[in-house]
């Protein structure tokens, strides 16, 4: 029985379709002997059985068989993840290993999973559909990563670096940055500010200097989100937040000479010439533009400071709606299905099923390095700051003064560390300082470092960090960019090996 993905038919009864087993199939050359897809994947599941999960996590393997009776019995699942494990260099394998679980278990676009939610209607302003625009130059990294965000015009910051200095794919003279630290917030931030170093022209618009911003030819000071007008059609969380619409009003002048980088955006298309896709300049013309398909007016929404909600219908287990050919709808794959075995990946030279590697620069691949750096290196963002902002907050800084790094009582009793002591933090890469912090509550094998340290807070006589030197404590210099995702691209922020010793206070 053959299968059309353009139809969603087969060409003959599908209400018993085999899962398990081996086939003989005929084809052109001959017969050949296939087996199903789910009876792969099942081979693949059927390689980590709880003991071995335990040997590679270093999670009990009651645990692990507590946690997957949890999810089978308490179905519908939501599948929520962020960069806790989108930060290692099988990231997209882990994501799809992942997503598959949650279908499996019927919970996507179903109440309890996580539903695909009606937005209302906007029109694009973003000018991605513009002839000009597809006919750019291809996004960078998207020669050796085809699958990855270069396909949706996201470029990482080793592939900008690459391209400035060493003009590949194509050369780089000219960037405009609008509040990326990405010499602190990314890995390679020391060739990183060389290769800022070689750009004919760099602008940056931020809020405050930072060191990515100090190798700028001109800084332009923006307005923050409350100094400005903000337009948001729909808020994603739920049906309710979805529907509505608010214009959000600013709540205070900007200060000095900032403006909002909307206007700055505008203000510098109308100067290239681009002023007919920038609505002229004119900035409430673009939200009227966008607001037009909901029959929301601007003058609406600056009346109702709360907002308007737009009246939306929620339809669950879309995919299962049929199409004018009587075939269900499906997925937006290239077989209409959730493909446990991707053709895509295959033919791109990835793994067809979300296998498992080992981290590239961790205990089991490299026990070389280990005999080194010992114990694996992961990251966690401190609930006080955003990224690289907000220590120069005296309210904030005065909670957590100093970096920190964590590690178990065993770990730093064989070091001769004590709480609070400044520690070298070191890597194949480099080393960085920290203070310590003991939780007793972590594998002895594993510390937790913070990125993000590099700003003063006079106010408080909390001194600020050398962003690009060991004395400093800017945690993604302890990170290599060439063990990364295959697919995305995605360094080892999460996943290293690194060594702990004790250090002379600064």
């Amino acid at each position: 029985m053959s299968y059309d993905a353009a139809t969603g038919h087969y060409d003959g009864d599908s209400s018993s379709l085999a899962l398990e087993g081996e086939y003989g199939v005929s084809t052109a050359h001959g017969e050949v002997v296939c087996h199903p897809v789910f009876e792969l994947y099942t081979r693949l599941c059927r390689r980590y059985p709880p003991e071995a999960i335990e040997a590679i996590c270093w999670i009990p393997r009651a645990q692990v068989e507590e946690a997957a009776r949890l999810i089978w019995q308490a179905r519908l699942v939501s599948y929520y993840a962020w960069s806790g494990h989108e930060q290692h260099a099988n990231a997209t394998q882990t994501a799809r290993a992942m997503s598959l679980l949650y279908a499996l278990t019927g919970s996507f676009d179903q109440p309890g999973g996580n539903v695909l939610f009606p937005a209302p209607p906007s029109a694009p302003i973003t000018g991605q559909e513009l002839p000009s625009a597809q006919g750019m130059t291809a996004t960078l990294g998207l020669a050796e990563r085809p699958l990855g965000p270069a396909r949706w015009g996201y470029y990482s910051a080793r592939d900008l670096y690459r391209a400035i200095r060493e003009g590949k794919p194509h050369p780089v003279r000219a960037v405009i940055g609008f509040g990326a630290n990405m010499l602190l917030a990314h890995s390679d931030g020391a060739p990183g500010r060389e290769a800022l170093k070689e750009l004919e022209f760099y602008a940056h618009a931020d809020l405050f200097m930072n060191p990515t911003a100090e190798m700028a030819d001109i800084v332009l000071p923006v307005a923050s989100a409350f100094e400005r007008e903000g337009l948001k059609i729909g808020f994603e969380i739920s049906e309710e937040a979805q529907s509505l619409v608010q214009l959000c009003p600013a709540v205070a002048p900007p200060p000095g000479e900032a403006r909002a980088d909307t206007e700055i955006i505008f203000d510098l298309a109308v100067r290239l010439g681009l002023a007919e896709q920038f609505w002229n300049g004119d900035i409430d013309a673009a939200y009227r533009h966008q607001l037009s398909p909901t029959g929301i007016t601007l003058e609406q929404l600056r009346a109702t400071l709360g907002g308007v909600r737009v009246i939306l219908q929620t339809r669950h287990a879309k995919h299962a709606d049929m199409d004018a050919k009587g075939a269900p709808c499906g997925f937006a794959t290239p077989s209409r299905k959730v493909e446990l075995y991707s053709e895509t990946f295959l033919e791109h030279g990835y793994a067809p099923l979300p296998e498992f590697t080992e981290p590239p620069v961790g205990p089991v691949a490299r026990p070389d390095l280990a005999a080194q750096f010992p114990l694996v290196l992961t990251s966690a963002k401190s609930t006080l700051f955003c990224q690289t902002q907000h220590r120069a907050l005296p309210s904030l800084r005065k909670r957590a003064p100093h970096p920190e790094v964590e590690l178990h009582p065993t770990a730093a009793d064989a070091r001769g560390i004590a709480a609070g002591d400044w520690v070298s933090i070191e890597t194949p890469e480099g080393s960085v300082r920290a203070r310590a912090r003991l939780n007793e509550h972590l594998d002895p094998r594993v510390v937790v470092g913070e990125h993000g340290w590099w700003q003063a807070c006079p106010e408080l006589d909390a001194p600020g960090y050398d962003p690009f030197g060991p004395l400093g404590a800017n945690f993604n210099l302890l990170i290599g960019s060439t063990a990364v995702d295959p697919v995305s691209g995605t360094a080892s922020h999460r996943s290293y090996l690194c060594e702990i010793q004790r250090a002379a206070p600064i």
